[in-house]
């Protein structure tokens, strides 16, 4: 034993740490689902999503007028007009129908009473023989309270209204405030938390039901050196992962890094150091892939939901933000797009990698203590 101790100090080359690096590159290597799952369906997911969800024109109003209206022709013409409306004549019978399947975001009609009799007491615009203009729509969905605003603003100036000021419109179109712009960075944190984790964490427990770890015991091999080659095989590939989705964003969709590189990179190296220390921390007990599996789902799904990787949490109520923030992912997620949308410099984002440093440090630490060798 002594001999083959002295045998492994022999120049760096044959250092353990160097490798067990190597060896987990060369697995990864040779399992073409693991590539696929790390390099092509992040990709793939972009594109579907950033299709999905690309900038359009703005879409017309869909806006009923309901015939029963005095001078309904002459209603809908002025709708017309407008370049956000898109005007149709409506049975009175099919109103409630079309505004509750949502076909149409609001319908200008008479205010009726309830024998369905126009309101003709009162004065109303112009040209409409005395009968008020009643606005139907939804008043909880967003397009309704929308086209009530368009509409009335359309009729008001079609029947002689004049603005107190005038005013002009600027239109501007910025890359950064695009879904796609959003995606990228969460499809990014995302990535490096399913490689790491997966990545680690799954050939952890593999090894170990094949009963290859309890031979490596045999070695002079540390464990500090064993863990550590898996963490490091990971960052290896780190640079090729984020270099293919990144490409992939500004090639097909012009997406943009605004911020420093240097300071994408160190955000991604924290990262990925830390989601390789949890795949490890997960992977120091169990002795099944069904156990492993298990524990990898229950710890990544809630970074799946509330982490911000396809949408906002500030969607979730203010009282679980302190909680989301805390999470891996979800600090990793804001650096990466305070960098990259916002052009932010790495001292914005100290909070983040604290987080994030702090789970890495933290998950291996305790890893390293709990492991288990069989």
């Amino acid at each position: 034993m002594s001999d083959f101790r002295e045998r492994t100090k022999r120049g760096p080359g044959q250092h353990p740490l160097l490798q067990l690096t190597l060896a987990r590159i060369r697995e990864f290597i040779r399992e073409p689902e693991a590539v696929f799952w790390v390099f092509v369906f992040p990709v793939l997911l972009a594109l579907a999503l950033g299709i999905a969800f690309r900038n359009r024109p703005a879409e017309k109003i869909p806006v009923g007028v309901d015939a029963r209206l005095p001078e309904a022709a002459r209603i809908v013409e002025f709708l017309a007009g407008s370049a956000d409306l898109e005007p149709v004549l409506l049975p009175g019978e099919l109103i409630s129908q079309e505004v509750r399947t949502g076909k149409i975001d609001l319908v200008v009609g008479p205010c009726l009473q309830p024998s369905d009799k126009p309101v003709r007491e009162g004065s109303g615009p112009e040209g409409t023989g005395g009968v008020p203009f009643c606005y139907t729509y939804d008043s909880d969905r967003p397009g309704g309270r929308m086209a009530r605003l368009v509409v009335d603003n359309t009729l008001q100036k079609a029947m002689g209204r004049k603005d107190v000021i005038r005013t002009r419109d600027r239109k501007v179109a910025e890359t950064g405030a695009r879904y796609i712009d959003f995606l990228i960075p969460g499809l990014i944190g995302l990535n490096l938390m399913a490689s790491g984790m997966w990545g680690v964490g799954f050939n952890v427990v593999d090894s170990r039901t094949k009963k290859l770890l309890k031979l490596l015991t045999a070695t002079p091999m540390r464990r500090s050196h064993f863990l550590l080659g898996f963490m490091l095989s990971r960052l290896l590939f780190l640079v090729l992962e984020v270099a293919a989705l990144v490409g992939f964003g500004w090639i097909v969709f012009g997406v943009v890094v605004h911020g420093s590189l240097v300071s994408l990179a160190l955000i991604l190296l924290v990262g990925a150091m830390t989601f390789a220390g949890l795949g490890l921390l997960v992977a120091a007990r169990p002795r099944s892939i069904e156990a492993v599996s298990g524990w990898m789902n229950f710890v990544m799904l809630p970074m799946w939901l509330l982490s911000g990787s396809f949408f906002s949490y500030s969607r979730f109520p203010d009282i679980f933000h302190p909680f989301i923030r805390a999470l891996p992912l979800t600090a990793l997620n804001d650096a990466l797009r305070s960098v990259m949308n916002e052009g932010a410099p790495l001292l914005d984002s100290l909070t983040e990698v604290g987080v994030l440093f702090a789970w890495g440090v933290l998950s291996f630490a305790l890893a390293l203590k709990i492991f288990r060798w069989q």
